[in-house]
């Protein structure tokens, strides 16, 4: 009984942690499509993104990564007698740990470019923030496939799936940016 309400509240923790990555990145578009404004717009709006910037992160994002990584590992132990009796884990929770650990490795680029940005310091232009945000997506499809499926799908077919997936989604910022630029 226990494990289901731990494993909700890591849902609920995995559901707002994502939010934070999928906007903060959104926030980070917005603050340097500001550096193109004039003054003393551009000031403006740096400060008003900065502060919306360092909530989300803060108030958000970091404590969603934290409480989900808590409750996730409270239910790897509450498994342990059940994994136990099996003799090792599922292969396809040791693929789903790995792209959890890859997704926390894009949390800390995310931490790098917060950091950079609260100094003024733009090394990416929004086009490659862009790109960068999809990232979350990408990781999103691939633990939520091997949650629900498990065992159902072929490594081949899911792997084959994501790249397609990849793909397209790098294929629509392609095109995006094309009828942006019409536009304008």
């Amino acid at each position: 009984m226990t494990f289901f309400y731990v494993k909700a509240i890591h849902i609920i923790f995995i559901v707002t942690w994502f939010s934070g990555m999928f906007y903060i990145v959104r926030l980070f578009i917005y603050n340097r499509e500001a550096e193109e404004a004039n003054e003393p717009e551009k000031t403006i709006l740096h400060k008003q993104f900065n502060i919306m910037i360092k909530r989300l992160w803060f108030g958000i994002t970091w404590p969603s990564a934290i409480l989900s990584l808590i409750f996730g590992f409270w239910m790897l132990y509450l498994l342990l007698p059940d994994i136990s009796n099996f003799g090792s884990y599922p292969g396809w929770l040791i693929v789903k740990l790995g792209f959890v650990v890859g997704l926390y490795a894009y949390h800390f680029s995310l931490h790098q470019i917060y950091k950079q940005q609260l100094k003024g310091d733009f090394r990416y232009s929004s086009q490659q923030l862009r790109v960068w945000n999809e990232v979350s997506t990408i990781f999103l499809i691939a633990i939520v496939f091997l949650i629900v499926v498990k065992q159902g799908i072929s490594m081949v077919y899911g792997l084959s799936g994501l790249l397609v997936f990849t793909i397209i989604i790098m294929a629509s910022i392609a095109i995006y940016k094309n009828l942006r630029n019409k536009k304008n």
